[in-house]
């Protein structure tokens, strides 16, 4: 765990690669995580844990696959979004954004049930901030 503080600002600088989250701290037995994300992820679900965005800048889109049926939310800047376990959804940015992530620690980027992974889309448990 950081002993010092952490600048949000710093640790998105310290890194260019979209859809590559970076573990800034933990909490518990939680990653707290941001990205830099930009362009379509993948149709995916955590099947074990509910998993929650905040948007730092820029805008995101969360296509969802409800039980009523499939919708989509658009969280701007300053918004934040829980999507629970086991729903599929979707990512997308239409425009360069930055996020921070809430998840258990080990939590993979892709979930439990995902789609076939693009090569922009790093399926990874998190990164650690250097």
């Amino acid at each position: 765990m950081n002993k010092e503080p952490i600048s949000l600002a710093a640790a998105l600088a310290s890194f260019t690669e979209q859809w590559s989250p970076r573990i800034v701290t933990a909490v518990n037995d939680y990653d707290v995580r941001i990205a830099k994300v930009e362009g379509e992820h993948v149709w995916h679900a955590h099947d074990h844990t509910d998993e929650f965005f905040l948007v730092l800048d820029g805008e995101l889109h969360i296509a969802l696959r409800e039980p009523a049926g499939e919708r989509t939310v658009v969280l701007p800047k300053g918004s934040v979004f829980t999507v629970p376990r086991g729903i599929e959804h979707k990512p997308y940015a239409p425009v360069p954004t930055a996020l921070l992530l809430l998840e258990p620690t080990g939590t993979l980027t892709v979930g439990d049930r995902h789609d076939e992974v693009p090569d922009h889309v790093d399926a990874t448990t998190g990164h650690a901030l250097t």
